[in-house]
């Protein structure tokens, strides 16, 4: 009979592409892959990869049995998900997430996932909404949440949820009456996401559609943000959810524009292979959690 772990190893070698790769997905060494390869090629009594060079290549063989092999990690999910017992699932789930969401509703997932399923580890990313995709693509991870949605039919992705951007300032910051112009608000440096951000597009195209230069001051860390707010060098656009206790507190203020924001809208997205069930399960997880972070807001548990 095949054996599930070779078959598995098979699987992440094809999609990665070389036997170091897939040792370092399923956290084994580059000798176990190879056994477990020289193993299924023995049960089947064929070849499954050559070598071109420096590489190694999948035969034809190989290109077949794939199909058949993800069929039946997905059947194997599939029987998981129905029988099996919930604390004796285990396995390790590699999470992307965007850093609004580590400023949200983060730790309620990890708390919400321990619960249920106290034997799956995770292991936590926070990129860009961007690295996240390439991630994605590249097998890094095995779920995304994300800026935006992901149309690439090779993955599944469902809705999270949308957050509110505002212009937050100091109360230091000597604005005019609001509300406040675009034009006025271009005499301070706009601190927001990084240029590679959708955010930071949106907010650009804004002014430049008026013909309003500005000078954007893009930061990866949302903190770093928060933090030149309160330091009054500018005025950032961020999520409001991740300053609810500043402007509670009066350390920062929300302002009201001649020019609304967007929302942003986030997404969860996991391969569409279905042969790893537990990042469908982490996807619908983080649909609950931050639905119901948005009814019972940052300061209310579960």
């Amino acid at each position: 009979m095949l054996d599930l772990k070779a078959l598995e190893t098979f699987i992440w070698t094809m999609r990665l592409g070389g036997f170091r790769k897939a040792a370092e997905r399923l956290n084994t060494t580059q000798p176990a892959i190879s056994a477990r390869i020289a193993q299924l090629q023995d049960e089947l009594g064929v070849l499954l990869f050559e070598r071109v060079g420096r590489r190694v290549a999948p035969t034809p063989q190989a290109m077949v049995l794939l199909t058949y092999a993800e069929r039946m990690m997905a059947l194997r999910a599939e029987l998981l998900d129905a029988v099996a017992d919930r604390q004796a699932i285990r396995g390790v789930i590699r999470l992307g997430v965007a850093e609004t969401v580590v400023h949200t509703w983060l730790s309620r997932l990890i708390e919400r996932l321990n619960a249920l399923y106290p034997a799956v580890s995770l292991e936590i990313e926070v990129e860009t909404s961007p690295s996240l995709r390439e991630a994605l693509l590249r097998h890094e991870i095995d779920v995304a949440v994300m800026l935006g949605s992901y149309t690439d039919i090779r993955f599944k992705t469902v809705p999270v949820g949308n957050y509110p951007l505002g212009w937050v300032v100091s109360p230091a910051l000597n604005l005019p009456p609001e509300p406040v112009s675009l034009h006025e608000l271009s005499a301070w440096p706009i601190i927001t996401f990084s240029r590679t951000t959708q955010p930071y597009g949106v907010i650009r195209e804004l002014f430049s559609s008026q013909g309003i230069p500005v000078r954007m001051f893009g930061n990866s860390s949302l903190a770093s943000v928060v933090r030149m707010a309160l330091d009054s060098v500018g005025v950032s656009v961020i999520p409001i959810a991740i300053v609810q206790r500043e402007l509670t507190n009066g350390t920062l203020r929300l302002i009201r524009s001649q020019s609304p924001l967007p929302d942003l809208s986030f997404s969860a997205a996991y391969p569409a292979n279905h042969d790893n069930h537990m990042a469908a399960i982490v996807a619908q997880l983080a649909v609950e959690v931050a639905t119901d972070y948005g009814a019972l807001g940052p300061e209310s548990g579960d």
